[in-house]
């Protein structure tokens, strides 16, 4: 029989807390589980200890790759074997809380079959010794939603983009039906893979249950891509992903034009925050800034003007600033020394509301 869980567990360079998350599985009173553990070629124990953790228990499954840079890859495996019914990401770094499989499973039985089960997360600061509980989800939220109505409740609370792969379980069986997979080597391969996910399902049921626990960390892949460089590379990437996702589902029938509006000012903030807020200004030089915004736009601004259309002309005229930057080089100064007050003038306004 198929269990009612697939937990998928990307797993590289994890030796200090790996034993923790697959502890934290097997701890589970809710047995009605498989464990699918994909390692990546480590430089560390990480593949001899969860050999050792899943020896002699029929519910781990464990698959060994050569090493991607990012938990993409890994997690495209553990779906591309799963069996269960629900599909749970958990990092390798990160745990279970106590008994949150069972309290998951009672939730689902009261609205089962839904497509993606947005949760409330445990954030566990290292070093800090902080943890707090985070939802993303506002507390009147809907019961139930479509998912561009969920996109929208979501993205009118918050400015920031939605990374929630690993705090959404998620019905298998959508996955397969809407051939939805991370892209292989992106580090914010959540920050791609959940608009995605959120604007082509059904039926999506918040529940506001804190089952992850998140620990964050500098030196691991997401503390590390941070760095001024590097993240300017990685978001680009996503952009460019998401732009071309949006300008293809606003062709469909139904689409709801109010999903443009609280996605380009999300996309829009990232866009002045990275390439054009006053960090990135100082820390990273223009030509930097302009080859990745060129990587964002290498297939034209059309997918760009899509998402620019429907957005009020203070918004329009920002995202106008962007391209004028990539394009007019004599111009590209005064953007950016006027561009910052500009956004700046947005983010007033939103808060006005």
């Amino acid at each position: 029989m198929k269990p009612f869980f697939s937990i998928i567990v990307p797993c590289c360079d994890v030796a200090p807390y790996v034993r923790e998350c697959l502890d934290s599985v097997k701890r589970q009173a809710f047995a009605d589980w498989e464990c699918l553990a994909v390692v990546e070629e480590s430089r560390d124990d990480t593949e001899r200890i969860v050999r050792e953790l899943a020896a002699g228990d029929a519910r781990f499954r464990v698959f060994a790759e050569p090493r991607s840079g990012s938990p993409a890859t890994p997690r495209n495996t553990g779906l591309d074997h799963a069996c269960g019914e629900y599909v749970i990401f958990l990092d390798g770094d990160d745990m279970l809380a106590e008994d949150a499989l069972a309290r998951l499973a009672g939730k689902i039985r009261e609205r089962p079959g839904a497509d993606l089960y947005p949760c409330a997360f445990r954030d566990w600061r290292e070093g800090r010794g902080t943890v707090q509980t985070v939802d993303n989800w506002p507390a009147d939220a809907p019961a139930e939603m479509s998912g561009q109505q969920s996109v929208v409740a979501l993205y009118r609370h918050s400015h920031t983009p939605f990374s929630g792969a690993p705090f959404t379980i998620c019905r298998r069986t959508f996955l397969e039906e809407r051939s939805l997979r991370f892209v292989p080597g992106l580090v914010y391969e959540d920050m791609e893979f959940a608009p995605r996910a959120f604007c082509r399902a059904h039926r999506v049921v918040p529940l506001h249950e804190p089952f992850y626990m998140y620990r964050t960390r500098d030196d691991s892949i997401m503390g590390v891509s941070r760095a001024a460089g590097p993240k300017l590379e990685h978001y680009a990437r996503v952009l460019k992903s998401l732009f071309a996702f949006h300008a293809a589902l606003a062709k469909e029938r139904g689409f709801d034009p109010e999903v443009s509006r609280v996605l380009g000012r999300s996309w829009l903030a990232l866009l002045r925050n990275e390439w054009f807020g006053t960090d990135s200004l100082a820390s990273i030089p223009r030509q930097r800034r302009l080859e990745t915004l060129r990587t964002v736009f290498s297939d034209g601004f059309g997918d760009f003007r899509a998402l620019l259309a429907p957005a009020p002309l203070f918004r329009r005229a920002a995202g106008w600033c962007v391209v004028l930057f990539v394009r007019v080089p004599v111009l590209r100064r005064a953007i950016e020394t006027f561009l910052p007050h500009i956004y700046e003038r947005l983010a007033r306004r939103a808060r006005g509301r």
